[in-house]
C-alpha cells in the first residue's frame, strides 16, 4: 500500500545460436604476424610491372608512381607517351622531368597562344635527353627557331613523325629535319609563320627521300616552296594538300610525274581545274581521292581522272554547290571504277542516271552518303534500294525525299544495317518509327528540321562539318545586323540562322568517320 508500481527491466534475449569469440589458442600460428606484411610484388619483375602501369590510364599511373621508389623508377621509364605545356617555364624543369621519362618515343608540345613558349635551348635539351623519340608534335611554340630544329635533327635521328603548327621557323627548318632524320615517314605542317615571305627557298626531300610516306600540308602562304619535297620523294603514298595559296595545276604535274604510286590525294580550298585532274590521272594506283570545294574542277575534269585511276575505292566530292560535277563526271566513275567502296556527296545534284548505274556497276558499294543535294529524290532513293545490294551505311542529310521514298528500305539494300536521315522535310518521325518496326535488324536515326532554314553545310579536311563558323568572333558585334551570303546560291542566311546550325554542325562528319573508321588503306605504311 502507498507503493508506486515497478518499471519493468527490459533485458536483451540471449541468442539461441550466439558464436563464442576465438581464443588464442584457437587461432593457428601461421595466421599470426609478428612483422610487417612481405611485398609480393617485389617478386614481379620490372618488365611485368610496366606492362601493368601501360595498361592504366594517367590519373592511375601517377598514384602508382606514389607507391615506392621502384614503382616511381619503372613507371617513368615505362612510359612512351607524354604531353606537355610548352610554355617557357619549362625549360627550368626540363631536366629532372626527362632524366625521369628517359624512354618517351612520342610526345606532343604544346603551347597556349598568350603565353610565351620554349626556345631553342630548351628544345635541343629534350631532343638530347630523348634519343629514342619517333613523333614530335610542336604546337604554337614561336620562339623555336631554325637553331632548334636543327638540334632536334641532331639528336633525334630516328624521327618519324613531325606535325607542327603555329610555328615561326621557316623553311630552313623544315629542311634541317629532312636532312638529318633519314627515317621520317610522316610530315604535317600548318600555318607556318615563316613561310611568309614569297621568296623562300625550295624545299627538297633531303636524306628522307626515300622513308617519307604522308605529307600534309595546312594553311601555308607559301607552300608551293615543298613541291620539289613531294616530287622527290618516290615512296610517297598519302598527299594532302588544305587552302595553301597559288596556283598548283603546274605542281600536281611535276608531283604526279615524280609520284606515280601515290594512293590518297586530298585537296581542299585550293586553286586547281581539270589540267591538274588530268595530270593526277597518271597516278594508276590512286585509290582515295578528296575534293573539297575546288570550283574550277568540273565533271570533265573528274571522268579524265576516272577514265586511268581504275582502283578508286573511296570519293569525296563537296561540289560547293557549283554544280560543275554531276551525273556526267559520276557515270565516268561508275563504268570505270568497279572497286567503288565509299561515296560522299556534298553539295552535288546527281540523278537516277548517274545513281543507278553506280548502283549497277560499283557492286562493291557499302557507304553512301548525300548532303544538300538538290535532287536526291524518291526516285533516287527507290533507285537505290533497288540496286545497291552491298549498301551497309546510308546517311542523307539535307535533300528532298520523303516517306514514299524511304519506304523502298523495308525491301531494299538486304545488307542495310544503319540509316542516318537529317534535315529532310518529308520524312516523318511516325514513319521512322514505322521502318524500325518492319525491320528489326535496321537501326534508323532521324534528325527533325529545325524551324529556322539552316544554311548548307561542307566537309572540311579533318571530317567537320564547315558553315562558315571562322567568322565569329569577327562578327560578332554586328550580330543584329549582318546577313551572310549563302556559299551555294547567293541567297542570304540569316547570322541567327548560322548560330542555330552550329548544335548540328558534326552529324555529318562523324557519322561517316565512325563508318570509314579502320577501313583505310593497309599498305599506306
Amino acid at each position: 500500500m502507498g507503493q508506486s508500481s515497478s518499471t519493468p527491466c527490459h533485458r536483451r534475449p540471449k541468442l539461441p545460436f550466439a558464436a563464442a569469440r576465438p581464443s588464442a589458442a584457437m587461432i593457428p600460428a601461421a595466421a599470426i604476424f609478428t612483422g610487417p606484411a612481405r611485398d609480393h610484388t617485389a617478386d614481379l619483375p620490372d618488365e611485368c610491372l610496366a606492362l601493368i602501369f601501360q595498361s592504366l590510364g594517367s590519373g592511375d599511373r601517377k598514384r602508382c608512381s606514389l607507391v615506392c621508389r621502384r614503382w616511381l623508377a619503372v613507371e617513368g621509364q615505362s612510359r612512351h607517351r607524354l604531353a606537355l605545356d610548352a610554355r617557357a617555364a619549362l625549360l627550368e624543369a626540363a631536366a629532372a622531368l626527362f632524366g625521369r621519362y628517359d624512354a618517351v618515343s612520342k610526345l606532343a608540345l604544346k603551347c597556349d597562344r598568350r603565353s610565351d613558349s620554349i626556345g631553342d635551348e630548351a628544345l635541343a635539351l629534350i631532343s638530347l635527353r630523348c634519343p629514342n623519340l619517333t613523333r614530335l608534335k610542336l604546337r604554337a611554340c614561336r620562339a623555336i627557331t631554325e637553331r632548334g630544329m636543327a638540334a632536334l635533327a641532331k639528336h633525334c635521328p630516328n624521327l618519324r613523325k613531325l606535325s607542327c603548327g603555329s610555328c615561326t621557323f621557316g623553311s630552313k627548318g623544315v629542311e634541317a629535319v629532312l636532312q638529318g632524320c633519314a627515317f621520317l615517314e610522316e610530315l604535317s605542317i600548318k600555318r607556318l609563320r615563316g613561310l611568309s615571305d614569297a621568296s623562300a627557298d625550295p624545299v627538297g626531300p633531303g636524306a628522307a627521300a626515300a622513308s617519307l610516306r604522308s605529307v600534309c600540308l595546312k594553311e601555308l602562304y607559301n607552300g608551293q616552296c615543298f613541291a620539289p619535297l613531294i616530287a622527290g620523294s618516290p615512296n610517297l603514298k598519302i598527299l594532302k594538300l588544305f587552302r595553301c595559296s597559288g596556283d598548283w595545276d603546274r605542281l600536281l604535274g611535276a608531283i604526279a610525274d615524280g609520284v606515280p604510286g601515290i594512293v590518297e590525294i586530298h585537296l581542299e580550298k585550293l586553286q586547281v581545274s581539270d589540267l591538274g585532274l588530268a595530270a593526277l590521272s597518271s597516278c594508276a594506283d590512286l585509290e582515295v581521292l578528296h575534293l573539297v570545294k575546288t570550283p574550277e574542277c568540273t565533271d570533265a575534269g573528274l571522268a579524265t581522272l576516272a577514265d586511268k585511276c581504275r582502283l578508286l575505292r573511296k570519293i569525296h566530292i563537296d561540289g560547293w554547290k557549283t554544280n560543275r560535277i554531276g551525273d556526267e563526271g559520276l557515270m565516268a566513275v561508275a563504268r570505270r571504277c568497279p572497286n567503288l567502296q565509299e561515296l560522299v556527296l556534298i553539295g552535288v545534284n546527281p540523278t537516277t542516271l548517274s545513281l543507278g548505274l553506280i548502283a549497277s556497276n560499283c557492286r562493291n558499294l557499302e557507304r553512301l552518303a548525300l548532303c544538300g543535294s538538290e535532287t536526291f529524290g524518291d526516285a533516287e532513293m527507290s533507285c537505290i534500294a533497288a540496286k545497291c545490294v552491298a549498301l551497309k551505311k546510308l546517311c542523307i542529310k539535307g535533300c528532298p525525299v520523303s516517306d514514299q521514298g524511304m519506304e523502298a528500305l523495308v525491301e531494299g539494300c538486304p545488307k542495310l544495317v544503319k540509316v542516318k536521315v537529317k534535315k529532310c522535310r518529308g520524312v516523318t518521325p511516325e514513319f521512322v518509327d514505322w521502318l524500325r518496326g518492319s525491320r528489326a535488324t535496321l537501326a534508323v536515326n532521324l534528325d527533325l528540321v529545325s524551324p529556322i532554314e539552316q544554311p548548307d553545310a561542307t566537309l572540311s579536311e579533318s571530317g567537320i562539318l564547315d558553315n562558315g563558323n571562322e567568322q565569329l568572333p569577327a562578327m560578332v558585334d554586328q550580330i543584329g545586323s549582318v546577313e551572310l551570303p549563302s556559299s551555294s546560291n547567293g541567297r542570304s542566311c540569316p547570322w541567327k540562322a548560322r548560330m542555330g546550325f552550329l548544335a548540328g554542325r558534326n552529324f555529318f562528319a562523324s557519322t561517316f568517320r565512325r563508318w570509314s573508321h579502320g577501313s583505310s588503306n593497309p599498305h599506306h605504311s
